[in-house]
């Protein structure tokens, strides 16, 4: 089970930090709000318990695993949630892997940003005809997928191969184009719940079919969320990882920190914190109130990756604005390690002989906790056993409700994304999509250029 120390966020450890009052006066609310969730079941709690969404994945296995390349073609949540497991639970080099090294699971690549020079090398390195291509997306009309699947059946077709052979759809289960075109192409689809936003998706087929086709176990991924989830929806605050969570944030929040950074202590995590960075501000990020008054709330996420930004980073944390709060991820027990030789006498230097990078890393973290508390800076811990699908599943659920907590807590809603529409429909009107030709395009009323 993940563990969680939350020491530094509180006085007397970290002068300015939350104090036994503030917290007292607090725990009534937030164990309201866990019961209200509970009662709710959310769309991301609910994707756990129905069976035939795991099911529709597991079905495929047989076919998928015929292939060596799959491509992921989504953008944001969509995306996310798969490369953070792909990144945390494969090795670095699995792509250069040969099939039989890989146990007969796939090579995986991301279709994401539509940057030609990047999308242009992805395509130089698979060969269409032993890939498969995972188009996702709920809505069906997300711009940059659908690009990239248009350019996918191109190079299928100029091949002379059946696309339906080579694609699978992950979408809404009865509107949107791409469940149109399933439909009369003959293209297997997935379903996303029409409730579930794309950012609280990994759960789901969205996640459940690229982590099946590298080998991931799904099954240990969900039973680490379900076990979660039976933490986060008990009412004493102090036992409950999600609510403390989301109080800590909310009181820090309060006294003027409202950036939350993530540091894993570990290159295998990096990309939960790009995952964090989505839920957190897309789901935060809120002009409106529920009640529709003017707020502007939210709260800024940056991730950072330790031991590397001690050196960019963490002077501002220490002597700059204290306006953060700190969240250290670390690994207890990693799948190697290696032990720095004993080469040199000098004093600069002999320290390190014998010892292992683990250790290093480890001191590495508490040297940096320490050094922020000594600034009076707060800081909490996520802690992972050990790096595994089990462990990922906890993680996931734990911020995903601690994210509907802070939803309720600022009185926002965490599952829409307005603040995104505009740009989309400047970009269809941009790109001529019939139906936004004569949207009105903000025109800046001086220009400052410099060439």
């Amino acid at each position: 089970m993940l563990k969680f120390d939350f020491s530094f966020m509180f006085e007397p450890n970290v002068k300015g930090g939350i104090t036994e009052e503030e917290f007292l006066q607090i725990q009534p609310t937030m164990s309201r709000f866990v019961e209200e969730i509970a009662r709710e079941k959310p769309a991301f709690v609910k994707v756990l318990f129905d069976r035939n969404l795991m099911d529709m994945v597991e079905d495929l296995r047989e076919w998928i695993l015929n292939f060596d390349n799959f491509v992921v073609i989504g953008i944001g949540g969509s995306s996310l949630g798969a490369a953070a497991l792909a990144n945390a639970l494969k090795p670095f080099d699995w792509n250069y892997l040969s099939k039989s090294e890989r146990g007969g699971y796939l090579r995986i690549f991301f279709l994401e940003n539509v940057d030609p020079d990047y999308t242009a090398s992805v395509l130089d390195r698979i060969d269409p005809r032993t890939s498969i291509f995972n188009v996702v997306s709920k809505s069906g009309s997300t711009a940059e997928c659908l690009a990239h699947y248009q350019i996918i059946r191109g190079l299928l077709e100029v091949r002379g191969l059946n696309p339906s052979e080579h694609i699978v759809f992950t979408t809404d289960p009865k509107k949107g184009l791409l469940r149109k075109i399933s439909e009369r192409d003959k293209i297997v689809a997935l379903d996303i719940p029409p409730e579930l936003g794309g950012r609280f998706s990994v759960l789901s087929p969205v996640g459940l079919l690229p982590a099946m086709a590298i080998g991931v176990d799904i099954k240990a991924l969900v039973d680490g969320a379900k076990d979660a989830y039976a933490k986060c929806v008990v009412l004493d605050v102090l036992k409950n990882p999600a609510a403390m969570m989301a109080t800590c944030h909310y009181l820090h929040k309060l006294k003027g920190r409202r950036i939350s950074v993530m540091m894993p202590y570990s290159n295998r995590l990096y990309t939960l914190a790009d995952w964090f960075r989505q839920l957190w501000a897309e789901s935060l990020g809120k002009r409106y109130s529920l009640s529709g008054e003017e707020v502007y709330e939210g709260l800024t996420p940056i991730k950072a990756l330790g031991v590397v930004d001690q050196h960019s980073q963490v002077q501002l944390y220490n002597e700059g604005p204290d306006d953060k709060t700190i969240t250290f991820v670390e690994v207890e027990r990693f799948d190697r390690d290696v032990l720095v030789p004993s080469i040199h006498d000098d004093e600069e230097i002999s320290y390190l002989g014998g010892k292992r990078l683990s250790n290093l890393l480890r001191n590495e973290l508490f040297g940096t906790e320490r050094s922020l508390a000594f600034n009076n800076r707060p800081s909490m811990r996520v802690i992972f056993p050990s790096i595994d699908a089990y462990e990922l599943g906890q993680f996931f659920m734990y911020y995903e409700f601690t994210t509907a907590l802070m939803g309720k807590i600022l009185k926002i809603n965490p599952y829409d994304q307005p603040g995104v529409e505009l740009g989309k429909q400047i970009t269809y009107s941009l790109m001529g999509r019939k139906g936004f030709e004569n949207m009105e395009l903000l025109q800046p009323s001086k220009r400052v250029v410099i060439e």
